[in-house]
């Protein structure tokens, strides 16, 4: 129990950090008001919409979930577009029926990894909508025997257990005759009428129900328009007309793009798939970093969508190092989960988000609300900060790391037993610091607190 006089000056702390944010709000509208008082003109994100991204920085960790009528192939989210007949690709509805779907359960495994948000697929490229649309018949309620809006399941769980829901929407389309081909689905047996008019009115209308048919929605994740990067004459997407609708229609939604580039003006988060920003391994995510909220996506496998031979899992310690290196650089990691086509999460991936909860409910203070590390990525490991403390996460298998501070700390300890670390001061403020890691270890931390800095 809280003793009465903490609660009092815990009330008092939380009133007046409350009443910076909402001056910290005020003056930013104020500048963005006066920008365009200048001649610059430009997106304004909403009071509520600057809270959901500082709400977004501190959850540090989602989970995504892709899953829909290609997982009945168990060839990957990308089936359609190995030249298979669109109609015959279609005949898999009639027997998509996955009874052993629970979407409590799917949020409670999730909600024990301590994910803070999910990140459906309503709708991937292959057209086939993941909840109840009226703009087609081919969508889960109405194509399949299962006739159940998963979707709404999902926001009912999410909304029980308190993690926020984010809606993942591919612009793109490889049924659609009327969406103008790109550099991909160019096999799959439709006539091509392209009518980007029509296909825009068509994915807003598609906007209009996810946005309102399924209660707050904290982010929207759109995926396709490097479909036609390619082009010649470059492609009008008309995204900053899409953005305003989805703000118009939620103004607190943040809007993120997976198209690989710079953001876009409207755009809330930038996301970096299968890379930590400014890594770009995979070739992908090359792009600049911005200053909004980053977040880095990646499988815990090799698929997105179910794949049956794909058992090539990350371990377990390998993603929890992974989540640490995304938070170290001031990003979230958002771990993909491809259910299989009977409504289950495959039991390796439950297996490794039983693995990270563990590790969460012992080293979660390390990573949510945490900010980029004050120490830069070293061979030994990564740093977080967050607030007076700074957090070395030792990753390796070593003795001793040196680490150059940015001030005199007063305290440095072993993050668990709280026992001081042994150190000693080098050249300015270059510290060499003893690091006894039991066996078996997957992340090492060294707690450093300094004085706390007036403002």
């Amino acid at each position: 129990m809280i003793e009465h006089s903490t609660l009092s000056l815990e009330n008092t702390n939380k009133s007046y950090t409350m009443s910076k944010k909402r001056i910290f709000i005020c003056l930013f509208i104020a500048l963005m008001a006066c920008s365009t008082l200048f001649g610059q003109t430009g997106y304004t994100p909403s009071p509520c919409n600057l809270e959901a991204r500082e709400r977004f920085e501190e959850s540090r960790f989602g989970i995504f979930i892709h899953w829909g009528l290609y997982s009945m192939f168990a060839q990957g989210e990308w089936y359609l577009n190995n030249k298979i007949n669109k109609d015959e690709y279609a005949k898999a509805a009639s027997a998509f029926y996955p009874t052993l779907f629970d979407a409590e359960e799917w949020v409670r495994a999730i909600k024990r990894s301590g994910a803070k948000y999910v990140t459906f697929t309503t709708r991937h490229h292959d057209g086939f909508s993941m909840y109840h649309t009226e703009t087609s018949d081919y969508n889960i309620v109405d194509a399949t025997p299962f006739g159940r809006d998963v979707l709404a399941e999902l926001a009912d769980a999410c909304r029980e257990e308190g993690l926020k829901l984010h809606l993942y929407y591919s612009i793109l389309d490889w049924i659609r005759p009327d969406y103008p081909v790109g550099r991909t689905g160019l096999h799959t047996g439709r006539v091509p009428a392209p009518d980007y008019d029509s296909y825009f009115d068509f994915m807003k209308t598609q906007m209009h129900e996810l946005l309102t048919g399924y209660g707050d929605i904290d982010a929207v994740w759109l995926d396709g328009y490097w479909d036609h990067d390619s082009d010649s004459i470059p492609f009008d997407w008309r995204m900053e007309e899409f953005y305003d609708y989805i703000h118009e229609l939620q103004p607190c939604c943040l809007i993120g793009n997976n198209h690989h580039i710079a953001p876009l003006e409207g755009e809330d988060f930038q996301m970096f798939e299968r890379d930590l920003p400014g890594e770009n391994t995979a070739g992908l995510s090359g792009q600049e970093i911005s200053r909004l909220p980053l977040e880095m996506c990646q499988t815990m496998n090799g698929m997105w969508g179910y794949k049956i031979a794909d058992l090539n899992y990350k371990s377990t310690a390998d993603l929890i190092k992974l989540l640490v290196r995304a938070a170290s650089k001031g990003s979230n990691l958002l771990l993909n989960i491809g259910p299989q086509a009977n409504g289950e999460l495959p039991a390796q991936a439950i297996e490794r988000l039983n693995g990270i909860g563990e590790w969460m409910d012992v080293y979660g203070e390390t990573i949510y609300g945490s900010k980029a590390g004050l120490v830069e990525q070293q061979s030994w490991g990564v740093s977080t900060t967050k607030g007076d403390k700074l957090f070395l996460h030792v990753l390796e298998d070593v003795e001793r790391i040196t680490v150059t501070l940015p001030r005199k700390p007063i305290r440095v300890v072993d993050y668990i037993t709280g026992q001081p670390i042994p150190c000693r001061q080098l050249n300015g403020g270059v510290v060499q610091m003893e690091i006894h890691r039991p066996a078996g270890t997957v992340d090492y931390v060294v707690e450093v607190e300094f004085a706390a800095t007036t403002e």
